[in-house]
């Protein structure tokens, strides 16, 4: 079968089982069997798939066609223009997250002096610290996660980018592993509730990491401890940076206002217009 009619045919299966772009789950899947770029597949059109390719795109297919998601039937993700490993132990980096790391590398750009110590909470794939290692010349990174399976991939991924010297990954529970003073944290927690949860497509809530996606029952409970703890890993004037859900401004605010430890509160909308990052200055 040639590679056209092989994708066509894919995508008509994938559209009729509900997949929203069956399309481009398609490419992506016969990208990562073929080791060819979305480009290659539409100028070798008329290429026969051999038997043996064929029968390795079918099984991934069917992988797909179960709900797992495209970005771990081939490993990776894009982000921040940044190819990264991904795999079930980490959530699959999302385009709205990049916000986070424009507004971390615009407080980069104000500042003075030596290097910036930045702490990355709940690192996941690493794809926010290693895109601002990528990013900043003068930075020293500490990223931390829970999962230890889950610093084994951001590990990988800091080695393959050649960011390892400005990166280091610490296990532990939220802020607990950190020591000293940092010029910024940043942070995309878990913020989904029980009730956002249970109604998400099958291709993540059956897949993606519980624990990296809900935070109680309003899902601010990560947000609550990091702005609790922060301050006290913050410099004076360190800002504290964190991805929220579109519904949680007004949560979010109240507890940078708890205490009096923050001004400068600041809110960021995403390019589709919802409120995506907070952040606040330690006072």
């Amino acid at each position: 079968m040639k590679v056209h009619h092989l994708l066509n045919e894919t995508a008509s299966s994938l559209s009729q089982a509900g997949f929203s772009s069956p399309a481009l789950d398609a490419e992506v899947l016969l990208m990562e069997v073929l080791g060819a770029s979305r480009t290659d597949l539409y100028l070798r059109a008329e290429r026969e798939v051999s038997p043996e390719e064929q029968r390795a795109f079918g099984e991934l297919v069917k992988r797909r066609l179960t709900g797992e998601p495209v970005a771990y039937l081939s490993g990776r993700r894009e982000f921040w223009s940044l190819d990264l490993e991904v795999g079930p132990a980490v959530l699959v980096p999302r385009p709205e997250t990049e916000i986070l790391v424009e507004e971390a590398l615009r407080f980069a750009s104000g500042t003075e002096g030596g290097t910036l110590r930045i702490a990355d909470v709940g690192t996941g794939s690493g794809a926010v610290a290693l895109a601002l290692a990528g990013a900043l010349e003068r930075v020293q990174i500490v990223a931390t996660d829970v999962s230890r399976e889950a610093l084994a991939v951001a590990s990988r991924n800091a080695r393959r980018l050649r960011v390892q010297d400005r990166v280091s990954f610490l296990a532990g529970d939220l802020l607990e592993p950190l020591r000293g003073s940092f010029d910024c944290i940043v942070s995309n927690p878990p913020y989904l509730s029980e009730g956002e949860f249970s109604s998400l497509m099958r291709d993540v809530r059956e897949f993606e990491p519980r624990g990296a996606l809900v935070a109680g029952r309003e899902g601010t409970e990560m947000h609550r401890r990091l702005i609790g703890t922060a301050r006290m890993h913050l410099r004076r004037g360190g800002r504290l940076f964190l991805e929220i859900g579109p519904d949680q401004k007004t949560q979010v605010e109240a507890l940078f206002l708890d205490g009096g430890y923050y001004g400068d509160i600041r809110f960021r909308r995403d390019y589709g217009g919802l409120w995506r990052v907070a952040s606040a200055a330690r006072v």
